[in-house]
C-alpha cells in the first residue's frame, strides 16, 4: 500500500471511529517503505524495500479496554477490526490504571521528512555498498556493512477530537571494516533524516583508517584512566540512563533517581555543572513527531539537565494524576550541549588517557546506580601527550554513565546517533572523562 497523505487517513480514522460503539475509540495509523542492502566479505548479500501499512484500533467500555489491529483498509475491514477490538474490550477484566485518552491537542508540526531520503532508489543503494567494497579491495581489507533507508507516516486520532499526522524519514548506515588478517577492526555509524547529510565515501574511510591502526594492538594494565568518549561509544551508555528519567520509577524506588525514605531527586544536583541536556521535538537535526504515541499528549521542549541538575522527570497520564503533577507527553529525542572540539583536538589536550571509539555488548548490573558492564570494540588507543601512541587491546569496563557525567573534563563536537539501546534520537557529543574503570582485557578486536 502507498504512503498515505493527511486526507486519506483523516477519511480513514473518521470511518473507523464511526462505526465504534464504545465510550472512546483510539486509531493509530503507520506505514513505511524501508529499502536495504546489505554486504559482508566485500560482496553485497541482500538487497530489498519492505512496504507495510497498519492499523490499530484501541477501544474502551468504562475501565475495560481492547486492541486490534489490521492491514486491509475496505469498509467491511475496518468494521471487522472495531467489532473485534470491542469484543477484546468486554471480555478484559477492568484496568485499575485506566487513564481516558486525552482531549483534543495541538501538535505544532516538525522537520521530519525530507524528500531527498524519499528519493533513494535501489542505484544509490548499491553505490553506498560500492563506495565500501572498492575501497577496502583496494587497501586488502574486508567491509561488511548495512544501509536502509525510510519513508514512512504516522497518524494518531481519537473520539474526543485529537488528529495528528507527519511523514517521516531517515537513513541508518553501520560499516565494520577488518584487515584481511582479522587483528585490526574499525567500525562507523551514520544517521540523518536528510540523506544529503550522509557521506558514504567519509563514513567508510573511518572505519577503514580505524581497521589499519588498530593492527597489533598492545596490552595496557587494566585500571582507571582518563578517556576520550566518541560520541558513537558514548551513547549507548547513555542511553541506559536516559531510560530512567520516570517519575514513578523513580517514586518508587526502582531508578537512580530514587530518594533514601521515599519521593524522587528532581531539583537535585547530580552531575557535572557542564552536563545540560533537553528534549525539543523541533531540534534541526533530530526532529521527532510532536505528540507521544502512547498517550497521544502533545510533546514540549523541556529541559532534563540543566547544569548539572535534574530538571524535570516524564509523568505519565496514571502517575500524573496520582502526585498531583502535570502529564506532558514523554520525550522522542535527546539533545545534549557540546563544544566546538573535535575529537583530535580532544585528543591533543590529552597527556595519557585511552580513546574509545566504540562500546559494544552492554549489560546492566545495577539500576539504582545505573551500573553498566561493557566491551570496547573496533578501535581502542593509547593517547600520551596529545598524540595516539599506538593500539591497545580491547577492555571490560565497569562504569555508571551517572559517575562518568560527575568526571566530564571537557565535551566536544556533537554528532547524530540513534543508539543501540535506545528509544530516542540522540545528538550527543565526544568527551573526555577522568578516572574510567576498566577492569579486565579483552581478547576480542
Amino acid at each position: 500500500m502507498k504512503i498515505l497523505n493527511q486526507e486519506e487517513t483523516k477519511r480513514i480514522a473518521d470511518k473507523v471511529m464511526s462505526f465504534s460503539k464504545a465510550d472512546e475509540c483510539t486509531v493509530t495509523i503507520n506505514g513505511s517503505r524501508t529499502g536495504n542492502i546489505r554486504y559482508a566479505r566485500n560482496a553485497v548479500s541482500t538487497a530489498g524495500l519492505v512496504e507495510n501499512t497498519q492499523l490499530q484500533v484501541q477501544v474502551a467500555f468504562g475501565k475495560k479496554q481492547g486492541t486490534a489491529v489490521i492491514n486491509e483498509f475496505d469498509d467491511k475491514s475496518l468494521e471487522k477490526v472495531v467489532r473485534r477490538a470491542e469484543d477484546l474490550a468486554r471480555l478484559a477484566p477492568e484496568n485499575p490504571e485506566f487513564m481516558p485518552t486525552p482531549d483534543k491537542q495541538v501538535f505544532k508540526p516538525s522537520d521530519t521528512f525530507s524528500k531527498n531520503t524519499d528519493a533513494i532508489d535501489p542505484e544509490y543503494r548499491a553505490q553506498v555498498a560500492a563506495y565500501s567494497i572498492e575501497a577496502c579491495r583496494k587497501n586488502k581489507l574486508v567491509a561488511a556493512g548495512f544501509f536502509t533507508d525510510q519513508s514512512a507516516f504516522e497518524t494518531v486520532a481519537n473520539s474526543r477530537g485529537v488528529f495528528g499526522h507527519q511523514a517521516t524519514s531517515g537513513i541508518d548506515f553501520t560499516c565494520t571494516v577488518r584487515t584481511e588478517d582479522g587483528r585490526g577492526s574499525g567500525w562507523v555509524r551514520r544517521d540523518a533524516t536528510d540523506v544529503h547529510n550522509f557521506d558514504p565515501r567519509a563514513a567508510a574511510e573511518v572505519a577503514m583508517e580505524k581497521a589499519m591502526r588498530s593492527v597489533d594492538a598492545k596490552a595496557l594494565e587494566p585500571g582507571r584512566y582518563t578517556v576520550i568518549l566518541e560520541p558513537a561509544a558514548t551513547s549507548d551508555l547513555l542511553a541506559y540512563m536516559f531510560n530512567g528519567f520516570d517519575a514513578r520509577s523513580a517514586d518508587e524506588g526502582r531508578s537512580f533517581l530514587s530518594k533514601k525514605g521515599g519521593g524522587n531527586r528532581l531539583g537535585e544536583k547530580l552531575f557535572d555543572e557542564q552536563v545540560n541536556v533537553w528534549a525539543d521535538p523541533w531540534d534541526k537535526d533530530t526532529a521527532v513527531v510532536p505528540w507521544d504515541n502512547n498517550t497521544m499528549l502533545a510533546r514540549e521542549r523541556m529541559d532534563i539537565i540543566k547544569n548539572g541538575k535534574i530538571a524535570n522527570l516524564n509523568y505519565s497520564p496514571y502517575w500524573a494524576k496520582k502526585q498531583g503533577a502535570r502529564a506532558v507527553g514523554a520525550p522522542g529525542n535527546i539533545v545534549m550541549a557540546g563544544g566546538s572540539k573535535s575529537t583530535a583536538e580532544l585528543i591533543a589536550s590529552t597527556k595519557k588517557g585511552v580513546l574509545v571509539t566504540r562500546t559494544w555488548y552492554i549489560r546492566m548490573v545495577d539500576p539504582q546506580t545505573v551500573l553498566l558492564t561493557g566491551l570496547t570494540r573496533d578501535g581502542t588507543f593509547y593517547i600520551e601527550n596529545g598524540k595516539i601512541k599506538h593500539p591497545i587491546k580491547n577492555f571490560r569496563f565497569n562504569e555508571s554513565p551517572v559517575t562518568m557525567l560527575n568526571n566530564i573534563e571537557e565535551v566536544g563536537r556533537p554528532e547524530v546517533l540513534q543508539g543501540d539501546e535506545s528509544q530516542f534520537s540522540l545528538l550527543i557529543p565526544a568527551m573526555k572523562v577522568r578516572d574510567f574503570n576498566f577492569t579486565s582485557l579483552s581478547d576480542a578486536v
